[in-house]
This record gives C-alpha cells, sequence and structure tokens, in this order.
C-alpha cells in the first residue's frame, strides 16, 4: 500500500508488542523526507519509556522525541515532516501515535513533542469509523480534494483547520479556541495543521506546494496559516 493509502485507514496506536524494529528504516526514511518549509532546523531521537516523563495510562517501546529550531512555522513543519513518517511507519505494520503528554527527562530548549510507536496488531480501522468533522465543516465547500487533511489526526479530535479557495489554492486558516481549550491546545493546534498538511501533500506529492501571501482574507474566529496549491 502507498502512502496515501495509509491516510484512509491510519488509527493512532496505543496497544503495541514488544517486537524489535529496525530503526534503520526510520533513519533511511527522514534522510528524504519533504519539509513544510525549508530553512528550518530540525532533529529527533529514538527514546525508551524510562527515557520520558510520560503522562499516559499506556506506554510504548519506543518514542520520537522531536526537536526544532523555533522560528516562524516550526510547529507546523514538525506536524508536516513526521507525519510523513508516521503513514509510513504504518505501512510497515509500525504503530503510533502523537502524545502530547510526554517529554524527555533530559530538558531541551528545542523540544516540541513526541511520537509513541511499535509493532501493533490493532492499528488500522475502517473509513467509515472516522469520527471527524464533514467537509462543509472545515471548508467553504464540500471539495472532495480535502478529504486527506479531513482525516488527520489532531489534538483530542480538535480539528483546528479550515481551507478556503483562492482561485486554484487553498487558503488554510487555524482555528481560534475558546480560552479554555486554548489552554490545553494552543501548543499543539500548529502542529495538527501541520499534520493536515501533510495529508495533502501525500495525496498531491508532484503539485504540492506551500506559501504565504498577504492579501488573504480575514476569518473572524481563524488565523491565517498560509496557502496551499494542490
Amino acid at each position: 500500500m502507498s502512502l496515501e493509502d495509509q491516510i484512509y485507514t491510519r488509527k493512532s496506536c496505543r496497544n503495541y508488542l514488544d517486537d524489535e524494529i529496525d530503526m534503520d528504516l526510520i533513519h533511511d526514511f527522514m534522510s528524504n523526507v519533504k519539509p513544510l518549509v525549508e530553512d528550518i532546523d530540525y532533529h529527533y531521537d529514538i527514546l525508551t519509556s524510562d527515557k520520558l516523563n510520560i503522562r499516559t495510562r499506556w506506554t510504548a517501546p519506543y518514542y520520537l522525541s522531536l526537536y526544532s529550531e523555533k522560528k516562524e512555522y516550526y510547529q507546523e513543519n514538525i506536524g508536516f515532516v513526521f507525519q510523513q513518517l508516521s503513514l509510513y511507519l504504518q505501512s510497515l505494520g509500525i504503530g503510533n501515535c502523537w502524545v502530547g503528554m510526554a517529554s524527555p527527562k533530559i530538558k531541551n530548549d528545542d523540544f516540541v513533542i513526541v511520537i509513541s510507536f511499535g509493532k501493533s496488531d490493532k492499528m488500522t480501522r475502517d473509513k467509515d469509523s472516522f469520527k471527524r468533522k464533514p467537509l462543509c465543516e472545515i471548508s467553504d465547500s464540500n471539495d472532495k480534494r480535502l478529504i486527506p487533511a479531513r482525516l488527520a489526526p489532531s489534538a483530542i479530535n480538535s480539528q483546528p483547520w479550515y481551507f478556503k479557495h483562492s482561485g486554484k489554492d487553498f487558503d488554510v486558516y487555524q482555528v481560534k479556541q475558546n480560552i479554555l481549550k486554548r489552554q490545553i491546545l494552543k501548543k499543539w493546534n500548529p502542529i495538527d495543521v501541520g499534520i493536515a498538511l501533510a495529508h495533502m501533500y501525500v495525496a498531491n506529492p508532484e503539485t504540492f506546494e506551500f506559501y504565504k501571501k498577504s492579501d488573504f482574507d480575514n476569518l473572524k474566529g481563524y488565523t491565517y496559516t498560509g496557502t496551499i496549491k494542490i
């Protein structure tokens, strides 16, 4: 199955086997991954649970601890880059899950977020089982080209993205959460938007482009992120 096929079956995995994994598969894939923004430095470490502070009721055999230079779009870029890896791991039978409630015990100011991973036999689902907003709630029309973004995972399933047609392109916005949700989601929703954009890239690898423009519409309840060409 292709990476695009994984979009329609991916499930955030919290049940893992103890099987070993060839980590060279990850390193090889990451050597050719596409970033959302070219000039942002990022890196990752592969850790075990004893190297992390974890505030979940479940653990995994392995974790990716993700780090980035802190500049414009660094969170979106992390989501974009590592969701590609997430889909790739699933294609190999390796389940994974974005984990906001974990951090490395050794502090690093460049730390962003963690992804758990490991072999699993409980990591796929039927397309109809996704609990997601309808297209009309994440876009200004029912454009089926946005289905890959609609199916993207997000923190507490907040689905904080909105797409507005701009000629042949789409202006991309992030939802402004209410004050209570904002306290929880402000660190993660930009990553979520990057994850949704990764799905759009994987579904349109030959034509996808991301850029920022100055003449976007100001939409009430949303913040402009950028514009994509697919």
